[in-house]
């Protein structure tokens, strides 16, 4: 009979090993030390942690080959539901309100909640929230535990280092994490505590599709990881207090200078290739604005009006989230980034240039038409030029704007100057050391550019004079 079971059960791992893909995508947040986070101090841009030794057993169990892709841990769910992702395996928590969308897998993780205050005004229990401002990250079982405080002011972030940081300004009274998440915290900053919750909020479990012939092998795994010790293990070496011992600011951050400093190339090109892309665009947006064909104009001005009127952020968004929806190409950052501010600087760049053309005395225009010079051979030798030089301390305006409103694109994952920053911020539970040096980068690349400017614009002067 044992002998039965052992073998049905074989040849049930079997019949499931066989139904796994080669390669397996996997969502995870890459935010949330020690479950998941960047590891940058050699200049690379690795995911390590808890949560990614346990997928990588997995695959290993599994034989199959394991992609991570870092995402907002808001974006996870929609991930799985659009097929970007095969699995998440986050940190996450099977509440029934996700269970309505995703499956889960058994329990891998039980989680005990914390209440984190100042040290000077601490607070330890659930009763003693009441009435107070408490702090909880956005879609996290926290937020359901809070809002079950009477009269409690519940404010939601969208990352727990801005819960932290809220909570070292005194904006909130109390945060509510998970207690390896606090643990790390309370490390990082001497002045704040924890206070662990008596009862467990559940646990973390990794997330399918809905039908997802996954599962059933993931809890095969995760059944023999609880009881060979591999999960006991991996606990011991990621969630245990072994980095009470830390340098402090600058000192702890110098060795991933070299990876923020990566983020300068992302920048610059993206800067660059947006500013051309939206000038090239910019060109035809204007000559439809001052063509005679009365269709071409209204649709210019309609798009130069939607693109003026909504936010860049947006914009952004729409591009990066959408796209796949509508096509099913799954568009990168960058290139949803780029596609985005070629489009938005297009709008802006048009009605400066607009404005250039039409400052060109009329007198040429008229010189030109009487002499029979064609019309696109007029535009391009004598009013473009005029134009150009009018409006370009408004371009060198707009470039520099590009340059820092490039920064928007680490709302969608692309590795640009800020994005590492923030990287980094996750990795040492430091914010204002890295961005206090992604600012002064940023500063400086403006000043180059108007130093430029400005010696273009005098030699221009200088010329025109001569």
């Amino acid at each position: 009979m044992i002998l039965f079971g052992l073998l049905l059960g074989w040849g049930l791992w079997i019949s499931s090993a066989t139904a796994i893909p080669k390669e397996l995508t996997m969502g995870t947040s890459a935010d949330y030390k020690p479950f998941a986070f960047y590891e940058t101090t050699a200049g690379s841009e690795q995911i390590v942690g808890f949560d990614i030794d346990v997928a990588k057993h997995i695959a290993a169990e599994l034989g199959f080959a394991l992609q991570i892709k870092d995402m907002d841990f808001n974006g996870l769910i929609p991930a799985l539901s659009a097929k970007r992702v095969d699995f998440v395996l986050a940190g996450m928590t099977p509440t029934p309100e996700r269970r309505q969308n995703v499956d889960f897998s058994e329990l891998y993780y039980e989680v005990y909640d914390t209440i984190v205050t100042p040290k000077d005004r601490p607070l330890t229990t659930l009763a003693s929230l009441e009435g107070k401002t408490v702090g909880v990250q956005l879609g996290s079982t926290q937020q359901e535990l809070a809002s079950r405080i009477p009269q409690a002011q519940v404010r939601v972030y969208n990352r727990i280092p801005d819960l932290i940081q809220e909570v070292k300004a005194g904006r909130v009274d109390a945060a509510l994490i998970e207690e390896s998440v606090a643990l790390g915290y309370t490390q990082a900053f001497p002045d704040l505590m924890f206070t662990v919750l008596p009862q467990s909020s559940g646990g973390y479990a990794i997330a399918f599709p809905k039908g997802s012939p996954l599962v059933a092998p993931f809890n095969q795994v995760i059944a023999k990881m609880k009881a060979d010790g591999t999960l006991t293990r991996l606990t011991q070496k990621w969630l245990t207090d072994t980095d009470a011992q830390r340098p402090s600011g600058w000192q702890q951050i110098a060795s991933s200078i070299p990876y923020i400093l990566g983020g300068l190339p992302v920048t610059l090109s993206f800067t660059v290739v947006s500013a051309i892309g939206g000038f090239l665009w910019a060109i035809v947006l204007v000559l439809a604005k001052i063509s005679k064909v009365a269709p071409l104009r209204w649709l210019a001005t309609a798009y130069t009006s939607v693109f003026r009127g909504t936010p860049l952020i947006l914009q952004i968004a729409l591009v990066y989230f959408a796209t796949p929806q509508l096509t099913g190409y799954n568009i990168p950052a960058f290139q949803a980034g780029v596609i985005a501010f070629t489009l938005n600087s297009g709008a802006y760049v048009s009605e400066t240039l607009r404005g250039g053309i039409l400052a060109v005395d009329r007198g040429q225009w008229e010189a030109a038409q009487s002499l029979g010079v064609d019309y696109w051979l007029m535009m391009q030798d004598i009013i473009m030029p005029q134009a150009l030089k009018n409006i370009l301390p408004a371009l060198a305006n707009e470039l520099i704007n590009l340059l820092k409103d490039s920064a928007l694109v680490s709302t969608i994952g692309a590795a640009d100057l800020l994005r590492r920053a923030n990287v980094v911020g996750a990795e040492t539970y430091l914010y204002f050391e890295p961005l206090i040096l992604v600012g002064a980068i940023y500063y400086g690349m403006v000043m180059l550019l108007t130093f430029a400017t400005s010696r273009l614009e005098q030699r221009m002067n200088r010329s025109a004079s001569g």
